[in-house]
């Protein structure tokens, strides 16, 4: 009898949760507007989506819409489509259309109908404030104070330094002795060359190739670039677990936590030096002579702003911002860039002409740079093909409305009002968007030309340029939040470019019988870290 009753209080229990699920599964086709889609266990972004295995039959995954990129949208007849999770996670809408996206991104900018989810916020905010994660009029204040130190000034910085760490790179890696190199994986260089133009130009720190920049007198504390690389690798658990577990013995969570200590340390000690180094040259009226870094300007700027200033948790939540965010997005664009370079030499030749008639043997110079049209768009090429900035996340603070074109069955398009519940999420699919062929022919074409003539005038400091004002340029984000580090970037990466491809031709690295074609289905492959990037690009250089 004892059985037969713990038999149906487990019956009614799994009954009741069964229920539950079906209640969560109603109100979400109602919060979505009972817009069509897929109808999961979990939301892809949620724990348990990127945890258990991705199928398309049941969890579609972290990076699912890159997976399924060339036919996503397709059953569903149109350019936005729902998830609804039945068990873990948010109902959300996707869309591939910037139309669509920027009423949700104007939207959230001006009245605060959709705004940033906790969880979005979670792994920028870990360190502080910052204009990354911060809305309204946070971000305003954050943009007002980090806008002026990105200047002309700051750029010819990134470009006398970029130049230097190339020639840096290798005498140390012993480079100019050799006629061909192999590198198993691009990235190990160019995420050491982006972390150090940004520790140089970012936070005038010395270094060189063979010393990288190091903050901490202790004999165990960790180097910055080995702290970033170990934060990047494990930033998911470090906002997700409790705090003790990082008490645990377990050697990669003492790595990573020596890593964030060793961070912390840094930003920390960085933060009052520069401060009372700037407040004593302000004292004694000695603003010329200085090193005009990123880091002092926005010291000096927060120090200046009287009620716009930032406190030393803001600023050292913008390092954060400006430390992982800055370097990595460069230095996997860079390696995507190489990647369809070397398997494409028809284009790597045209690239190398302009650079030959306007370089030549010599050093280029900042001045070059606007010249240096094609050379930038094989690098926004790389942004298009492989956003960093993968999914643009907001959530409705309220119950609204947005509106999107349907076509009839009879052909006819009409636009559609969409009732969207407050806590609906509402993603604009970058990577669905840089893919979508209304915006792009051919999309999977790695095809620099698509950026010939507008790159120059794109990075003049108008505030209205064809690029930045074109419709299908939205690799770098959109509208007033449309990243600010972008011609610091391109700058970098431009100059290393330049000096690469003039220097070495760039070939795929094959394994044993493999064609071009197979290496770039091998290789040109999405991965998720604190960014999206390429995996890693094995590549040959070859001395011209």
């Amino acid at each position: 009898m004892e059985a037969v009753s713990i038999t149906n209080a487990s019956l009614a229990v799994l009954s009741v949760w069964v229920i539950s699920r079906v209640v969560k599964l109603i109100n979400g086709l109602k919060d979505v507007g009972y817009l069509p889609g897929l109808r999961v266990p979990f939301q892809p972004l949620c724990i348990p989506g990127v945890v258990f295995p991705s199928s398309k039959r049941w969890n579609p995954g972290l990076l699912f819409t890159w997976d399924w990129r060339k036919d996503l949208y397709k059953p569903f007849n149109g350019e936005i489509f729902s998830v609804v999770p039945f068990l873990h996670g948010a109902p959300t809408i996707y869309t591939n259309s910037m139309e669509i996206g920027r009423q949700v991104i104007s939207a959230g900018h001006k009245t605060g109908v959709f705004g940033k989810t906790d969880s979005m916020g979670a792994a920028f905010l870990f360190w502080g404030p910052n204009i990354v994660a911060a809305e309204r009029d946070t971000w305003r204040k954050h943009r007002r104070v980090m806008s002026p130190a990105f200047n002309n000034e700051t750029y010819a910085l990134v470009w006398s330094e970029s130049l230097r760490t190339y020639h840096d790179m290798i005498s140390a890696e012993g480079w100019h002795t050799k006629q061909t190199i192999d590198l198993p994986s691009i990235q190990r260089y160019t995420f050491k060359y982006t972390l150090l133009i940004i520790a140089s130009c970012g936070f005038g720190l010395p270094f060189s190739w063979s010393s990288p920049p190091s903050d901490s007198e202790s004999e165990t504390s960790m180097n910055i670039q080995d702290a970033i690389e170990t934060i990047t690798q494990t930033n998911l658990f470090a906002i997700t677990v409790p705090k003790w577990t990082w008490s645990l013995p377990i050697p990669w969570i003492q790595r990573t936590r020596l890593a964030y200590d060793s961070m912390r340390t840094f930003m920390q000690k960085h933060v009052a030096l520069r401060r009372e180094d700037v407040r004593e040259r302000l004292a004694n009226e000695e603003t010329d002579g200085w090193r005009k870094d990123v880091f002092n300007l926005l010291i000096r700027a927060s120090e200046e702003g009287g009620k716009i200033s930032l406190d030393d948790h803001d600023l050292i939540g913008n390092v954060f911002a400006l430390m992982f965010a800055g370097h990595e997005t460069t230095a996997h664009t860079l390696a995507a860039a190489l990647g369809f370079l070397s398997i494409d030499q028809t284009v790597q030749d045209e690239v190398v002409a302009q650079i030959v008639e306007i370089v030549g043997d010599r050093d280029p110079t900042f001045e070059d740079y606007p010249k240096l049209d094609k050379v930038l768009a094989a690098f926004y090429e790389g942004v298009r093909m492989f956003p960093s900035g993968v999914f643009l996340i907001r959530e409705a603070k309220e119950d609204t409305t947005i509106t999107y074109p349907k076509t009839d069955p009879s052909g006819r398009e009409e636009n559609v009002v969409l009732p969207v519940a407050k806590g609906t999420h509402f993603i604009v699919d970058m990577v669905g968007v840089q893919y979508n062929p209304r915006y792009f022919s051919e999309p999977e074409v790695y095809r620099p030309s698509r950026w010939y003539r507008k790159t120059a005038s794109a990075d003049r400091d108008d505030k209205k340029t064809d690029l930045q004002d074109s419709e299908d340029f939205t690799a770098f984000s959109v509208g007033p939040r449309a990243c600010i580090g972008r011609k610091f970037a391109a700058t970098e990466a431009v100059c290393l470019l330049t000096l690469l491809l003039r220097d070495w031709r760039v070939e795929p690295l094959l394994e044993k019988g493999e064609t071009a074609e197979e290496w770039r289905q091998r290789v040109m492959q999405a991965t998720l870290l604190l960014t999206m990037g390429v995996k890693d690009v094995p590549v040959r250089f070859v001395k011209r």
